[in-house]
């Protein structure tokens, strides 16, 4: 037992040492890094070219609008002739001449480029709300009249379950899961098969066969990467955490992350629940097969196409699930979701649109967690046999003496 766990070891820190895994974990970071730095300095760059100043004789009606909008008024500007120098600056977009002359309240913009569409919504129903005022006051009514006259006009919605957001509930969730499924199946499938091919047919492999069986040996290489992968979906889910935490105090990200809480608190719970398992398993059961894989090429300098049998399936499996993402009722996706190699892509797809039961659910893990324990254990039994062979015959030879060496 002690030597498994020194292969283990031994694999698990030749991995993550290496730049390609430096740079596959980092790179999600680097990206949302570089993302949110672009955005900050070109929000730099363009000073407060996006504020606007409000200049009126009648302070309070200034000072109305002001306070309503706080987000795109510069309040220490109040004049013409500074509003002009700070749009020559580039640093104010364009000022709002507000005034009430002979009961009518108008409002005109001069700016380097046109209010935007929601500004603009402000604007208008800002001066609609204070000529509404003005139009009551000086109609003189009574009181009867006044609640009358401020009647307003009801309607009702009946929304059935918010069946338009579970929707892209859904969708969303459904991409972002068998993206993550893919991408992470294509990149360790390649590692493990490439792990095991560069060793192919090396004078070390009979000397570690002399001191440790060929199981332990094929069970170290495949929990020293299943430690990697642990590490890097781990590392992920801290830093993930860490990036929505950042995102809802930053100024650049807040606004949207609370326009959009509900929608994103339930896809982070749909990926963030028993569609990690499987996903998890899913890319055991793939490394298990790219190390079978690694084995049967005929040489080491034949590693960089050991995965490419895996990697196929892998692809067999992703593209096989887009017919089918409004089609749950089939009885392919029923099947599928139990099939080793396919239900990690299917199970997850039917519990984001609730169509499994608790007990299927169960069934199917179980069925894949077997799978991997027999599947990792028959290929530990050949093991030695496919890793000694050397000769450069035909796929099926190689398999064919890798399974009698066992008898």
């Amino acid at each position: 037992m002690n030597k498994l766990w020194i292969v283990t070891f031994e694999t698990f820190l030749r991995q993550i040492k290496s730049w390609g895994f430096v740079m596959l974990v980092i790179g999600p970071f680097l990206m949302f890094g570089i993302t949110v730095g672009a955005g900050y300095l070109g929000g730099k760059s363009g000073g407060t070219s996006d504020e606007i100043a409000v200049i009126s004789q009648q302070s309070q009606l200034r000072d109305g609008f002001a306070k309503a909008n706080k987000d795109v008024v510069m309040n220490n500007v109040t004049d013409k002739k500074t509003a002009t120098k700070k749009m020559d600056a580039n640093k104010l977009a364009g000022y709002l001449v507000l005034k009430i002359d002979n009961n009518r309240v108008t409002g005109q913009y001069f700016g380097t480029k046109s209010l935007s569409s929601n500004l603009k919504v402000k604007v208008n129903s800002y001066l609609n709300q204070i000529q509404q005022q003005l139009n009551l006051t000086n109609a003189q009514l009574s009181k009867q009249q006044l609640q009358s006259l401020q009647q307003k006009s009801q309607l009702k919605e009946t929304i059935q379950e918010k069946a338009g957001t579970n929707n892209l509930v859904k969708t969303i969730s459904y991409w972002i899961t068998v993206m993550m499924v893919y991408i992470i199946l294509i990149t360790y499938t390649t590692i493990t098969a490439q792990e095991i091919a560069s060793e192919k047919g090396t004078k070390i492999m009979e000397i570690i066969f002399s001191s440790t069986t060929a199981i332990k040996y094929f069970l170290g290489k495949i929990f020293g990467i299943l430690l990697v992968i642990l590490t890097q979906i781990l590392i992920y889910l801290v830093g993930g955490w860490g990036i929505y935490i950042f995102a809802q105090n930053s100024s650049l990200t807040k606004g949207f992350l609370k326009q959009y809480n509900a929608l994103i608190t339930s896809v982070l719970h749909n990926i963030l629940s028993i569609n990690l398992l499987y996903l998890l398993l899913g890319v055991v059961i793939y490394t298990v097969l790219a190390a079978f894989s690694g084995a049967l090429v005929a040489k080491a300098e034949d590693a960089s196409k050991a995965a490419q049998p895996v990697i196929m399936l892998n692809l067999l499996a992703f593209f096989i699930t887009f017919p089918f993402q409004n089609n749950l009722d089939s009885i392919i996706v029923k099947i599928l979701s139990y099939v080793p190699f396919f239900s990690s892509y299917f199970m997850p797809m039917r519990i984001i649109n609730n169509d499994a039961s608790g007990m299927e659910i169960i069934l199917s893990l179980l069925v894949l967690i077997v799978s991997i324990i027999l599947l990792s254990m028959y290929i530990g039994k050949i093991y030695q046999g496919l890793m000694l062979q050397t000769d450069d015959s035909s796929f099926w030879k190689r398999f064919k003496r890798g399974i009698s060496y066992n008898k």
